[in-house]
């Protein structure tokens, strides 16, 4: 079982499920909305996620025709990205997440817009846009 929480404790979730993608996105809009270099995904399945307590404090920001971020309304962690072409999956906020639980390779996506002062490090997969299916 995979746990995890916002900032506040208000939003608690877990996952009886795995984590099936794993990804570091570079995009402008996760560096803003997330306050970082960068914003590292977990996809996990729909129908394996459930909140434990707090979805009434929750907060739907349609940050795209995509795509809707979802945020804790009390001191504004940022939860999930529901991607809309992807219905059976969402995309859990890795800094939200307890522990470090078992994940697949990650790679970094949307890097032909990373932050200029940021330098990737590691030798993950980069993709410029999104990674070939």
């Amino acid at each position: 079982m995979i746990t995890g929480h916002c900032e506040c404790g208000r939003i608690q979730y877990e996952i009886d499920g795995k984590i099936t993608d794993f990804s570091h996105c570079h995009c402008s809009q996760c560096r803003r909305l997330h306050g970082a270099a960068f914003a590292s995904f977990a996809g996990v399945s729909r129908d394996k996620f459930r909140y434990v307590t707090g979805e009434a404090d929750l907060k739907i920001y349609a940050s795209s025709g995509t795509s809707d971020r979802v945020f804790c309304a009390e001191c504004g962690s940022n939860i999930l990205v529901d991607y809309k072409p992807e219905p059976e999956v969402l995309y859990v906020c890795m800094g939200t997440v307890d522990g470090d639980p078992p994940r697949p390779p990650g790679y970094h996506q949307f890097v032909g817009s990373k932050a200029a002062w940021h330098e990737i490090t590691d030798d993950l997969e980069q993709h410029d846009i999104w990674p070939p299916d």
